[in-house]
């Protein structure tokens, strides 16, 4: 009888379906393995990346008030005064960083963080003075562009002013069509050309370096030195500058992918942490895998924020070095070139005398960097001054729709024939009564456990900034005293 059962088999029988997971896992290490090398960027690249704000700010500090101020500085009293411009660099470093920090710490400007904290009539009465500082500073430069081109080219200060506001409207739309980073490139290009234009006389007339080391100790020759340094002292924080910062850092550490991360791991008061949520299954390398939690850590918060202080510092430091540097050398170019000359009290009286010692290339120069830094100031300032409305009243205007109103106010005052150093005068005076009102809620507020947490100022921090801002209100009073009685 045939045994119909089935025979034996040698063929071993088939494994029981892998878990997904160990496909997942396998897949995973193949893709690892055949993935392309990443590797980081040189520590010097990351930190470039993150420089550039406080070069934009620094621009307030070259403005055409200020080349005016240096130049009769030097030609009036040699190198006595280069303390003054020493001294004042320094406390611009100070309160630039004060500014820039806040915005990285909270994520938000100066003006919106004032705010959220003034009631509404507050509020309005605040950006009206703001307004009105933004407005006093578009009059300086623009009438320092307009003079530069009457002095390159000879046109009326109506029609250079006019130039000078459409291609500040070209600048700013740049910043609305394209990104801040290349509104940025194109200031610090400008930048490089004012430091060119205001330091390249030098080579032509090198100072005498040991006058220059004389004065930087701390002295007044007479009454009229006094005016002079509180001019130069009281003109150099800008406060649209202050206003501007911390708004410049926000926004460009979010476009380099580094502010947003670290605002939203981090910065309640405290060392407040972020909860993880439920974990999910995402890993690292993108492959459905074991559970990872998501969402950045507060740690990793604290990092980030650290990082892009410690870049500020390096930004701000180097950003008001050249600054400074530019303002010194106009100095030291008017001491040793004009010194006991008559008529540098005004810019063009400077041009003139600067190309009667020095030579017309000089002089060429000079005025090159003087419209570049008419250009990039006026710039700079109608981007301070759209900020502080988005911050205070919370409206947004389009810049260029901005830039256009703000330019009426400075057209009208070249076109009525008012003479530009006078009216340059008066936009600085304007300027005093708006310093304290910037300086000292900047100070209050990085000062505030509550807003800044573990970022707050130190001790040592603080009293040098209030020391500074003391010192920095008391000149302007005395600036605004000597002008408004006609002694200035």
């Amino acid at each position: 009888m045939l045994d119909h059962s089935p025979a034996p088999s040698s063929v071993s029988p088939r494994p029981a379906p892998a878990p997904e997971a160990d496909v997942s896992d396998a897949v995973a290490r193949i893709a690892r393995a055949h993935a392309p090398a990443v590797r980081p960027a040189p520590p010097r690249h990351r930190l470039l990346a993150l420089l550039g704000p406080a070069f934009v700010a620094a621009v307030a500090y070259v403005d055409p008030g200020n080349v005016a101020a240096n130049i009769t500085a030097g030609a009036r009293y040699g190198y006595s005064l280069v303390w003054v411009l020493v001294l004042a660099n320094t406390m611009a470093v100070l309160i630039q960083y004060q500014s820039a920090k806040l915005g990285i710490v909270t994520g938000r400007s100066l003006p919106e963080v004032l705010g959220g904290r003034l009631g509404r009539r507050s509020r309005l009465a605040f950006w009206a003075q703001a307004e009105l500082v933004a407005a006093a500073t578009d009059l300086a430069e623009v009438i320092g562009g307009a003079i530069a081109l009457h002095l390159l080219f000879g046109l009326p200060l109506l029609t250079g002013g006019c130039l000078i506001g459409a291609v500040s409207m070209l600048l700013l739309a740049l910043q609305e069509r394209r990104s801040q980073r290349t509104f940025e490139g194109v200031v610090v290009g400008l930048l490089v050309v004012v430091t060119i234009g205001f330091v390249g006389g030098l080579v032509v007339a090198p100072p005498d370096w040991s006058a220059t080391a004389a004065g930087l100790i701390p002295r007044l020759r007479d009454s009229g030195g006094l005016l002079v340094a509180a001019s130069m002292l009281g003109a150099t924080v800008m406060p649209h500058a202050i206003y501007l910062h911390s708004s410049l850092v926000r926004d460009h550490h979010d476009e380099v992918g580094e502010g947003h991360a670290s605002r939203t791991a981090d910065d309640g008061p405290g060392d407040s942490t972020v909860p993880a949520g439920p974990a999910v299954p995402v890993r690292p390398d993108g492959i459905t895998g074991p559970a990872v939690p998501a969402g950045p850590r507060a740690g990793d918060g604290r990092a980030r924020t650290a990082r892009l202080i410690r870049a500020t510092r390096v930004d701000v430091v180097w950003a008001l070095a050249v600054a400074g540097a530019v303002n010194i050398a106009l100095l030291l170019l008017a001491a040793s070139a004009l010194s006991g000359a008559e008529g540098t009290d005004t810019i063009e009286g400077a041009h003139a005398a600067i190309t009667a010692s020095l030579g017309p290339a000089v002089g060429v120069i000079f005025a090159v960097g003087l419209l570049a830094s008419g250009l990039a100031s006026t710039s700079v300032g109608a981007y301070a001054g759209s900020e502080i409305m988005a911050g205070l009243l919370h409206v947004r205007v389009p810049l260029l729709l901005r830039r256009a109103v703000t330019l009426v106010p400075a057209l009208v005052i070249i076109g009525v024939g008012a003479e530009p150093t006078w009216a340059l005068v008066l936009s600085q005076v304007v300027l005093s009564f708006g310093i304290p009102l910037a300086i000292v809620p900047l100070m209050r507020a990085t000062g505030s456990e509550a807003l800044m947490g573990r970022w707050r100022d130190g001790a040592p921090l603080r009293w040098t900034a209030r020391a500074s801002a003391a010192l920095i209100i008391a000149l302007n009073v005395a600036l605004v005293w000597l002008t408004l009685t006609g002694r200035a």
